[in-house]
């Protein structure tokens, strides 16, 4: 039976994103579109690449009948996600695309967003949604909490290697290249064209980055003890992808036969031949994501890279896989299709 979805939040990046895919999914169906300052307006004139599909205009949120849907995606800023699933029918299905749930404790919650958490409640209730972790919390959740793009492609990469115990707890280095669009559509200065074509900068620089709460959360909980890896992410002039760079004490060959291990098993991760490593290129506009390592010069040292896109596996694509396992559907429907190359 097809399910009925709404996407709360469509006239952003990541909305858009969750309407492409949807569009060719086998059993998912969108009958309500929201969007607060484009509410009236079809979906066409405002992202005109979707103008063959036929789908209803845009409304707000309070003019949504949830009645006979059954599941909504949250695609709206942070701070304004808790706001409004507060208030959703407590039947209904959610996958949050924000920050907002993505910390169990209320007090990391404050220290990294500034503000008390507004549905405390609801943030004890929400699943982390890394697929590959918390396939079976996610199939029995209500609501689901999509992880950060930047902190999931660190997570694929060091997940398996700290549960294994083969890399240096507190010599972890993690170095992030990310696209343009996981700053979301508002205008902003620094990411007028003029400003960002030719040039890369490192920001929220020396521990500030909010993902580092999800680091924090995810990679002390598996070791049992602290764990407070370096991150550094770095934005670089493409619309699309990001490419992480991990620094880790341990042998190159155990770490990379942990990770093929780990993944060989999971249709949407690829960990490639030893001393491999992926491009951004690789996996454009697709659910993959391509892990390499590789041996330094130094013995006991390893680099291990990973690439994803960031609207898609970094989070609308994440998005339906765990919608797929809430509502009860093959994980992968709708997810498999090519990167887009060149």
């Amino acid at each position: 039976m097809t399910k009925k979805i709404a996407i709360l939040g469509a006239s952003g990046y990541t909305g858009a994103e969750l309407v492409r895919l949807i569009s060719t999914h086998p059993d998912m169906e969108i009958t309500a579109l929201t969007g607060e300052r484009k509410a009236g307006l079809p979906m066409a004139q405002v992202f005109p690449f979707l103008r063959h599909l036929d789908l209803p205009d845009l409304c707000r949120i309070e003019d949504v009948d949830f009645a006979g849907i059954d599941l909504a995606f949250c695609a709206l800023p942070h701070a304004t996600s808790q706001a409004v699933i507060k208030d959703l029918p407590r039947d209904l299905k959610i996958v949050d695309l924000s920050a907002d749930f993505r910390l169990r404790d209320p007090a990391a919650y404050e220290q990294w967003y500034g503000k008390p958490h507004a549905a405390p409640e609801l943030q004890r209730e929400a699943v982390y949604g890394l697929t590959e972790f918390y396939r079976e919390q996610i199939r029995a959740a209500r609501l689901v909490a999509g992880t950060g793009c930047n902190a999931a492609t660190g997570q694929y990469i060091l997940r398996p290697l700290i549960e294994a115990g083969v890399i240096d707890l507190d010599r972890i280095i993690l170095d992030l290249k990310c696209g343009v669009s996981g700053a979301g559509r508002a205008l902003k200065e620094n990411l007028l064209h003029a400003e960002l074509s030719e040039g890369t900068q490192a920001y929220a620089v020396g521990g500030t980055h909010r993902h580092l709460g999800e680091f924090d959360q995810e990679f002390s909980a598996l070791a049992g003890r602290p764990v407070h890896i370096q991150f550094t992410p770095h934005l670089v002039p493409l619309n699309r992808g990001i490419l992480a760079t991990a620094w880790l004490d341990g042998e190159a060959a155990r770490l990379h036969e942990v990770l093929q291990a780990r993944y060989c098993a999971e249709s949407m991760i690829c960990v490639l031949p030893f001393g491999t490593t992926p491009s951004t290129h690789d996996v454009r506009g697709s659910n993959f994501v391509h892990i390499g390592v590789v041996g330094d010069r130094v013995p006991g040292r390893a680099l291990v890279v990973a690439a994803l896109d960031n609207l898609c596996k970094g989070s609308s694509g994440q998005a339906i896989q765990n919608a797929n396992l809430m509502l009860g559907l093959d994980e992968a429907a709708g997810l498999m299709g090519a990167p887009l190359f060149p």
